[in-house]
């Protein structure tokens, strides 16, 4: 994984950039993150170069690559309205996280704070109990720093990223 720039970012921005940087690299089986806003919006990734590749790939074809974390945000985002449904529906609070176990791999989705989700796409053999407890960890230091102001800062970052990229 290659660290995206974080030149020109406030400290909390930094520091969410770090920690995202850090889930990756000390938790095994670990093959792509992001964190999504509550209205589905990608806010930062563990691969910002493959975002790129998807928007170049899916100007070529019909279907874009597997695996980006703009892929991941978009089904982060599906499954966090889903559960959301369901958990209303089902009169049962809110949801705290959500686990997809597939032959091939894993998918675990964590509510981080006023709707923003922490979605994590693991390989087969990733151990789940540890991705979960570092993503509760994750979340437990992001949550209170994820403020509308930081948000708003790391949808721009992205945004001037993707812009820079394109020319």
């Amino acid at each position: 994984m290659t660290a995206p720039s974080t030149f020109g970012l406030s400290s909390e921005a930094r520091n969410l950039h770090w920690l995202l940087t850090n889930l990756v690299e000390e938790v095994p089986g670990i093959q792509s993150v992001a964190v999504v806003s509550s209205d589905g919006l990608l806010l930062l990734s563990s691969d910002p170069g493959r975002n790129d590749e998807a928007r170049q790939a899916q100007s070529r074809t019909t279907r874009g690559p597997r695996g980006s974390s703009a892929d991941l945000a978009t089904i982060v985002s599906g499954i966090g309205s889903l559960t959301i449904g369901a958990a209303r529906l089902m009169d049962s609070g809110p949801v705290k996280h959500t686990m997809v176990a597939m032959d091939e791999g894993s998918l675990f989705v964590m509510s981080i704070s006023d709707g923003s989700l922490l979605g994590v796409h693991g390989a087969a053999d990733c151990d789940m109990s540890v991705v979960a407890y570092h993503m509760a960890l994750f979340v437990g230091r992001a949550g209170h720093v994820l403020t509308p102001e930081l948000r708003s800062e790391l949808r721009q970052s992205l945004e001037q990223r993707s812009a820079g990229s394109a020319q």
